[in-house]
């Protein structure tokens, strides 16, 4: 039975001929998203370390005890830095969504998964060892603003890090696997929703709070909801169809063929 809900097709969605595994290939119009997204990002994470250079100019160049007005300053540059790193960082992961690395390169997967983190450090660690080094600072100085950089330093690489980066064998596996099941690669799931499902009419995205479903591929799931997860219900009913299909298959291609009657010949008696 289909779904009354919305369903809301995303542009591009294409699916590939029945049976065929392949490796994952991402189309040219998410690689130029990436690659912007990734400018972007790249763009932001050089702001990001140029605060971070203003911070240790005023830091320097403050008279000491720490004035007001430098520690204004000094918090005010820390908190941006900040910003600009982790709005870099979710622009970064994004990116790696739309266009993921290969596992087979070890050293390139990790450095294009948490480059966000490589780029918090070096946004805040300088900082953080200069503040702790600075002889002109007191303890209680040093105590307090060697706090909130070391925060920032820790909240930047936290919400920078990936901690289930996508890679192209991930994506071709959960396609190769929708395939398997349906024959297609298309999925669906709602904006709210933590698993993609292979039947519009699933329990579990037709409910009172759902009022728009979205289908697409199982790559799309990825790159707008980060949903990484097929629905147990929907396989579990996938794979009781597809045992259903290969048993009447089996039982027709079974059926003997039945022979035609032959045809009597002769003449007809003659009275």
């Amino acid at each position: 039975m289909a779904t009354t809900k919305k369903v809301t097709k995303i542009s591009g969605s294409e699916n590939s001929p029945q049976g065929q595994k392949s490796t994952f290939v991402p189309t040219e119009e998410a690689k130029g998203r990436a690659s912007q997204l990734r400018l972007f990002s790249i763009l932001l994470w050089i702001l990001a370390i140029v605060a971070e250079a203003g911070a240790i100019y005023v830091l320097i160049k403050c008279q000491k005890p720490i004035e007001t007005k430098s520690w204004i300053w000094l918090s005010a540059l820390i908190v941006v830095d900040v910003i600009l790193v982790i709005i870099g960082s979710q622009l970064w992961k994004k990116a790696n969504r739309l266009d993921p690395a290969s596992k087979k390169d070890k050293v390139k997967f990790f450095l294009q998964n948490q480059l966000g983190v490589i780029i918090a450090v070096i946004a805040f660690l300088p900082l953080v060892l200069l503040i702790f080094t600075n002889k002109d600072l007191d303890g209680k100085q040093k105590g307090i603003l060697g706090a909130i950089a070391v925060a920032a330093l820790v909240v930047a690489g936290l919400v920078s890090a990936d901690y289930n980066p996508p890679s192209v064998e991930q994506y071709s596996e959960q396609t190769s696997r929708v395939e398997e099941l349906t024959g297609g690669n298309t999925v669906y799931w709602t904006k709210s929703g933590t698993r993609y499902h292979l039947y519009d009419d699933c329990s579990h995205i037709n409910t009172n709070r759902t009022e728009e479903i979205f289908s697409g591929t199982v790559a799309q799931a990825r790159e707008l909801k980060n949903i990484t997860e097929l629905c147990k219900t929907c396989e579990n009913r996938a794979e009781k169809a597809l045992k259903e299909k290969n048993l009447t298959k089996g039982i027709d291609s079974q059926q003997p063929t039945a022979i035609p009657p032959k045809e009597e010949s002769g003449t007809d008696e003659q009275q």
